[in-house]
């Protein structure tokens, strides 16, 4: 099949998880409702969401059902990706349940890192003023406050943020080498 058709299926869904699971965070740190990015997030999944709310319930902060679509969706994608190059799909449910929470916590890790890496160039540049900047402070901050107590900003410098980059990307490719 087709490189670039494989290219678009991974990354329509990949950004379609990733949006799931920024509201599953989102909802886990209490981040602004009210927010513009966080409606835009509660939009573009709440039409998917809401029926499988029906049938699973939030445990506490927790959304059961947002859980659940995000390891659909990696399953689907990793199905679909399959028999494209292939034609057949040669695994059984439970490797392919295995694969789709191994995919979700990838792009989990792929999500934070991102989310520092924006929040950590917007903090050269703003003022903090921007809605976006709000919610990503407000998603790492619970992350970064216990680094901050072991290693304080030295000269003014935050080295926090770097700190847990480089966490999260060890244990995304430790992840990955587990596959």
């Amino acid at each position: 099949m087709n490189n670039g058709a494989i290219f678009l299926v991974q990354t329509l869904f990949d950004l379609y998880i990733m949006a799931v699971v920024l509201r599953i965070w989102m909802q886990l740190a209490r981040v602004d409702y009210f927010n513009p990015f966080s409606q835009f997030i509660v939009k573009i999944t709440s039409p998917v969401l809401n029926p499988l709310r029906r049938l699973l319930p939030t445990i506490g902060r927790f959304d059961l059902a947002a859980a659940v679509l995000a390891l659909a969706l990696a399953g689907l994608k990793i199905f679909t990706i399959i028999y494209m190059q292939i034609g057949e799909f040669p695994y059984s449910v439970l490797n392919l349940t295995m694969i789709a929470i191994q995919s979700v916590l990838v792009i989990t890790l792929q999500l934070m890192f991102w989310i520092l890496i924006v929040r950590a160039i917007l903090s050269w540049f703003s003022q903090g003023r921007n809605p976006i900047e709000f919610v990503f402070a407000q998603l790492t901050e619970p992350m970064l406050a216990p680094i901050r107590r072991i290693i304080p900003p030295i000269g003014g410098l935050d080295l926090s943020v770097l700190v847990l980059i480089i966490i999260v990307q060890f244990v995304r490719i430790s992840i990955i080498g587990a596959g």
